[in-house]
């Protein structure tokens, strides 16, 4: 009996592992997402040929140096505005204190180029502010000196002033969870507010600062439309020059490859970073932050603090961007703006719903098979964000590219017919593009809702004889529904924005706001790109809200 029952029935290590369908699809998503960085890092072993030759000799160094610079500027402007108004806003007490914990969000809504255009149409030569001075002063050229708005200072402040509000995000949440347990003893120790920041709160809130900072110098590096039009030469204009100025698509694939290390050395600091010093609560008891009172100077200052960044990251520019507006709308409207509009909302819908969709089945799947081959393809399907568009777009399109010439010679030997273009050029090619770039956001808010629904759930829809995918289509989707809201709203502001991958992968004569904003303003006419700058810029303004509304209610024990 012994013997039939071994030969009946193998032991569990001998036996054909049952491929498990819910890893399968998280397993299959991670690669599909990293083809296109997969397909850039080859590039850095691949020989190199004249023209990459030729960049090393010339440029090369320039894109280095100005892309440390255009790094550093900004690094020390965000974490100096971010981390300071985060704490003014959360630990002490002034007048529109209030106001300014949303309000200091509100340049997250416009990209950073659209800032940029805005700012060179008022500061240049014939611009207001130099046109009133010269007619105040009597001014003629040559006669005063002014700021160069188009220089790399020039976009250290734009971009500091769009990206800042990254970290004051990190950091505001972090002060809000802080326990006031902590504080206390820092105050019966003596030590002056200013102290207690330096000493105790900040030190708590160094993992989020360091997470807000690399988010800033990722978008740094990833930037493309601020830096070409102010004439820096940073690796996104490369790679821009050498695709479609030289045509030379195996150097540009290496310029992004070289821009690919860099993101992934900012990635690596930062995981470094947090793993040498750990901050800890010793206490579990939340009440009401102390809220210090501010006065006379004291409040005046802090209120001037919170409102220069508003003022010069959001209200100036679109108040300037209405007013030019307001005079070019109707001649827009009859290039077909609603036309634009129409191109760039099914876009980032279609975009939107897809990254939700896989971001969904990436969760899901790893709740249920927590292993680590899922969770590694997860944490890989999630790296799109930290790289850039430029990036992302060359990635895609030089298999895309390779995948049609296959098809359509392969069309001419056997049918004796061209195919053309089936993949790259096309919408499919840009709506992919997005996934890669923008499903760690839907990824993420997905997670974070999942989380907060507890295993007792799965585990009374299990014993009821519901399989998993009727437990997420019956249980969790509906207790999810605004985490699901908010993810795929992210992710549809975020795909309005962009600009470097559109650019690339965009099919002929098909344009967006993002497109037709950077076009005009390359153009020099800044006022008919008004009208698609606003429309993006109001687009964004939803998110920022629904953020603004959930750090306020992120502190334990908050009714």
């Amino acid at each position: 009996m012994a013997a039939v029952a071994d030969h009946g029935q193998l032991p569990s290590r001998l036996r054909r592992p049952r491929m498990d369908p819910w890893a399968t699809a998280v397993v299959s998503i991670a690669l599909l997402v990293a083809l296109p960085v997969l397909v850039i890092a080859g590039y850095v072993f691949a020989p190199g040929d004249g023209v990459w030759a030729h960049l090393a000799q010339t440029v090369l160094l320039d894109y280095l140096r100005n892309s440390a610079i255009l790094v550093t500027g900004v690094g020390i402007g965000t974490a100096v505005i971010g981390v300071g108004t985060a704490w003014l806003t959360t630990m002490c007490t002034f007048p529109f204190r209030r106001v300014f914990e949303l309000a200091l969000l509100l340049p997250l809504a416009v990209p950073a180029y659209i800032i940029a255009y805005t700012y060179t149409g008022m500061l240049d030569y014939a611009g207001p502010v130099q046109s009133t001075l010269r007619a105040w002063f009597g001014w003629a050229q040559g006669d005063y000196w002014f700021p160069d708005v188009r220089s790399i200072g020039g976009a250290i402040t734009v971009l500091s002033l769009v990206l800042y509000p990254y970290v004051y995000l990190l950091a505001r949440a972090a002060f809000l969870e802080q326990s006031v347990c902590v504080l206390d003893v820092g105050r019966t120790l003596g030590l002056t507010p200013r102290r207690v920041f330096l000493r105790i709160a900040l030190p708590l809130a160094r993992p989020a600062v360091v997470t807000g900072l690399s988010l800033v110098l990722m978008e740094t590096l990833a930037d493309y439309g601020t830096v070409q039009y102010f004439g820096i030469s940073t690796f996104t204009t490369g790679i821009f020059r050498t695709w479609f100025g030289l045509y030379d698509a195996h150097a540009a694939a290496q310029l992004a490859a070289v821009l690919l290390g860099f993101v992934f050395v900012l990635v690596l600091l930062e995981r470094w970073s947090r793993r040498q010093r750990q901050y800890h609560h010793t206490s579990n008891r939340y009440q009401a932050l102390p809220g210090y009172p501010l006065h006379g100077l004291r409040a005046a200052l802090a209120v001037l603090a919170c409102l220069a960044p508003v003022l010069l990251g959001f209200v100036l520019p679109a108040i300037q961007l209405g007013y030019w507006a307001s005079d070019t709308y109707h001649q827009e409207a009859a290039r077909g703006f609603w036309s634009l509009v129409g191109n760039s909302l099914a876009l980032a819908a279609t975009a939107s719903v897809l990254a939700l969709a896989c971001a969904v089945l990436l969760a899901y799947g790893q709740r249920l098979r927590p292993t680590p081959w899922v969770r590694g393809a997860v944490r890989v399907a999630a790296m799109g964000y930290a790289i850039p568009g430029t990036v992302i777009a060359v990635g895609v399109i030089v298999p895309f590219a390779w995948l049609d010439n296959t098809i359509d010679a392969w069309a001419r030997d056997h049918l004796g017919i061209s195919t053309g273009l089936v993949l790259s050029g096309t919408i499919f090619a840009m709506v992919f593009a997005y996934l890669v770039r923008f499903l760690a956001v839907s990824v993420n808010t997905v997670e974070a809702g999942l989380s907060k629904l507890g295993r007792s759930m799965d585990e009374t829809a299990h014993s009821l004889g519901c399989s998993p995918s009727r437990v997420l289509r019956r249980v969790h989707l509906p207790l999810m529904r605004g985490s699901l809201l908010t993810a795929a709203l992210l992710v549809f502001v975020d795909v309005m924005k962009e600009l470097p991958a559109t650019l690339i992968l965009r099919p002929f004569d098909f344009n967006t706001l993002a497109v037709r904003a950077y076009e005009l303003a390359t153009d020099e006419q800044l006022a008919a790109a008004a009208p698609a700058a606003l429309a993006i810029g109001a687009a964004g303004l939803v998110p920022v809200i629904l953020l603004s509304r959930s750090i306020a209610h992120s502190r334990p024990g908050h009714r």
